[in-house]
């Protein structure tokens, strides 16, 4: 048996056992049209073209229980990478699941029953009005010219998630400083660089304000104890493998004194004054 086949046996098979134990004892429940297998069958596929940073295979240099983890968040969120509700990232050794936001959006749809997620971005210049009731927020007006979409001028966003059965729409909004604050968490944003973040600002914003009204609402409307565990897990497993990451990358940089005596062949009474900032 090929060494890709025994990690597959040690991993996905163990993993897939472990999410039909979930569902016999009744502690997890899946939505009829999420297949396990083929998700499962899905996320092989795609970690076998999943590279580190440095161009090597995921499946190569990260741990087998790192693996295992991140498939099981998958599964236990009924998520799916063939339809882009979620990526395997590695960082050092560490494989993590990160949910995009289309897995956010199927997670609340699933678990709450709503009906529709969406958001809009408020630009400088428009008629946006909101009320709290309750404790609640909602969304009064919001009148928009197209000579306001211009990219850097965005004030806020917002994302509302709406349900059949009459409960009110849940609406979540974020200012533009809160989002940046959400984009900076990562590695890849920098206040004045040329990010995806930059490029793509209108959407990258409206991804950020649904992964935070889908997991607030989530956190307070599920007594899934076992979802709840996997859905909040995505997120702290990505923070703690980047410190992780960084430590180890610290590590192998050596730090040397350069702040010694400058050698001279003058004469002794001619050292006694330091080198020019070495």
């Amino acid at each position: 048996m090929s060494e890709l086949a025994l990690l597959k046996k040690d991993v996905v098979d163990v993993v897939t056992e472990k999410i039909r134990t979930f569902q016999e004892n009744k502690e997890l429940h899946l939505p009829p049209d999420y297949s396990v297998e083929n998700a499962m069958k899905s996320a092989w596929l795609t970690l076998q073209e999943t590279t580190d940073k440095d161009g090597k295979l995921a499946l190569e240099v990260c741990t087998k229980d790192s693996i295992a983890n991140a498939l099981l968040d998958m599964a236990v969120q009924g998520l799916n990478p063939a339809k882009k509700q979620c990526y395997f990232v590695p960082y050092g050794k560490k494989l993590v699941l990160m949910r995009s936001y289309h897995g956010s959006k199927a997670v609340v749809k699933r678990v709450a029953k709503a009906q529709d997620v969406y958001a809009q971005v408020v630009y400088k210049g428009d008629d946006f009005v909101y009320s709290i009731e309750n404790g609640r927020k909602k969304i009064i007006k919001h009148e928009q010219k197209i000579e306001n979409v211009v990219s850097g001028n965005i004030l806020a966003a917002y994302c509302v998630i709406t349900f059949p059965d009459g409960r009110p729409d849940y609406v979540d909004i974020m200012t533009i400083d809160q989002i940046k604050k959400a984009w900076s968490q990562g590695k890849t944003y920098k206040e004045d660089g040329n990010s995806t973040h930059q490029k793509f600002d209108e959407e990258m914003a409206k991804k950020t304000v649904i992964n935070r009204a889908c997991k607030a609402y989530i956190n307070a409307s599920s007594d899934d104890s076992l979802l709840l565990y996997h859905f909040n897990r995505t997120e702290e497993a990505i923070a703690e493998a980047e410190v992780d990451e960084e430590i180890a990358e610290n590590a192998n940089m050596e730090t040397i004194d350069i702040h010694g005596e400058v050698q001279s062949d003058e004469p002794e009474q001619a050292t006694d004054t330091e080198g020019p900032g070495f």
